[in-house]
């Protein structure tokens, strides 16, 4: 219920506030688990992708943004439930691995799961290199992987800022790219890697974006 009335009522709003450009809705599939990969420049990416999505697409949030107390934590947990989002501990020592796990337990009944394939935001807009997740995820659960490419949303939340602005921004969805079959007799690590390989080009190919033949480390903290 909180899901559909974010849709009905935020979604056009935003839309329309922000002037967004959406290209592509016919590529996503409507039905069945699939995979959105996407560039990743802001904060703001997990809700845009979702507020212009043609279904609902979960991605993982901090459990802190589900357990605050008083009306701002209340107002959190209803925000980001609204829009799909999953909790996840990302400082506990098998964070990694439980993403992956809820990740595949979304996709296996038939659900759409948006991921970053660079990991983390870049700070300076190039394009990085893809991690492997998104391929273990696409292989293992046998879905296809659908390339999101963003453009300008660093523009709407800066990296570093809680404002948002009233900045133009444009999201592409690509073709679809379904792996079945594919990588039979490969062995699994070049396969992933490949895989991975092809689903970041595509995302370039969308996006624009400069390549950096490098991942992206998250930024040290103090």
């Amino acid at each position: 219920m909180l899901y559909l009335t974010t849709r009905l009522v935020v979604t056009p709003f935003a839309k329309a506030w922000f002037r967004a450009t959406v290209e592509g809705v016919e590529n996503v599939p409507r039905t069945g688990g699939v995979l959105l990969a996407s560039n990743h420049l802001s904060f703001i990416d997990s809700f845009v992708i979702p507020m212009v999505a043609p279904r609902k697409v979960a991605f993982l949030a901090k459990a802190e943004y589900f357990t605050g107390s008083g009306v701002k934590g209340a107002l959190s947990r209803i925000w980001f439930n609204s829009m799909g989002m999953v909790p996840v501990e990302r400082d506990d020592s098998k964070a990694a691995a439980k993403s992956l796990e809820i990740a595949l337990e979304i996709l296996r009944r038939g659900d759409a799961f948006g991921i970053y394939p660079e990991g983390t935001r870049s700070r300076d807009g190039r394009l990085y290199r893809g991690h492997v997740g998104v391929a273990h995820l696409a292989l293992t659960a046998g879905v296809p992987v659908v390339p999101v490419g963003l453009i300008g949303t660093q523009k709407v939340q800066p990296i570093g800022s809680n404002k948002v602005h009233r900045e133009r921004f444009t999201v592409r969805f690509g073709e679809p790219i379904d792996f079945a079959g594919r990588f039979e007799g490969v062995a699994q690590g070049k396969a992933r890697r490949q895989a991975t390989d092809e689903i970041m080009d595509a995302i370039a190919g969308l996006s624009g974006q400069r390549r950096a033949d490098a991942y992206n480390e998250r930024p040290p903290t103090a």
